[in-house]
């Protein structure tokens, strides 16, 4: 299953593949408990926090915390990129290799972020949030998928009101994701940086 823009064909399909491609080298080649995200969640030793991912998108940030050890439930409102994550996660946890593991850690819940983190249940130790922000037109730099994403459903404009439900559910910390030249989120004590992106905890 793919999501493709009819009006922009040069773009190309969107999928989700946790087995192959992109996914499968991070997983086999990347950063591990290195990686950005893995830094701001907490992961130190023998500790691998239970978290949710309040705003999955493509499930990414949610996989690489899954391959090191992370128990992750992603959430998801959009009907059309739940549908991708459904399709990805199904022959993830058909796949020889990886099914083991990713049937046991990582899992999509349909819902709204907003609603869903008031009654979650077990608690997490830590949230999640990666919102879509929105980007200027003349920007070059911006990522095929952001560009379908946005003409879909639109940038996030309701994310900051996800921190406060977020850290009333997180028992140890939330992660707020934000683009590198963006102020860090207000309350956060620290931020992990990686590439173009800040981690603010």
């Amino acid at each position: 299953m793919e999501l493709r823009k009819r009006d922009e064909p040069k773009l190309g399909g969107i999928f989700v593949d946790f087995v192959g491609g992109a996914m499968a080298h991070r997983r086999k080649f990347g950063g591990g408990r290195g990686e950005a995200v893995a830094k701001a969640v907490g992961i130190k030793g023998d500790y691998l926090p239970d978290v949710v991912d309040a705003t999955a998108g493509l499930g990414r940030d949610a996989f690489v915390l899954a391959s090191v050890g992370c128990r992750v439930r992603m959430l998801e409102r959009n009907p059309v990129v739940a549908a991708l994550l459904d399709d990805g996660l199904a022959r993830g946890y058909a796949d020889a290799e990886i099914g083991g593991w990713l049937q046991e850690r990582l899992q999509l819940i349909h819902a709204s972020s907003l609603t869903a983190l008031t009654d979650i249940t077990p608690r997490p130790q830590v949230v999640y949030l990666d919102p879509m922000f929105p980007h200027k037109q003349k920007s070059a730099l911006v990522k095929k998928e952001m560009r379908v994403f946005q003409s879909l459903v639109g940038p996030d404009l309701d994310a900051d009101g996800l921190l406060a439900p977020a850290r009333q559910l997180a028992t140890k910390r939330v992660v707020v994701k934000r683009p590198g030249l963006c102020a860090a989120a207000g309350g956060c004590r620290h931020a992990e940086c990686g590439g173009d992106q800040r981690a603010s905890v």
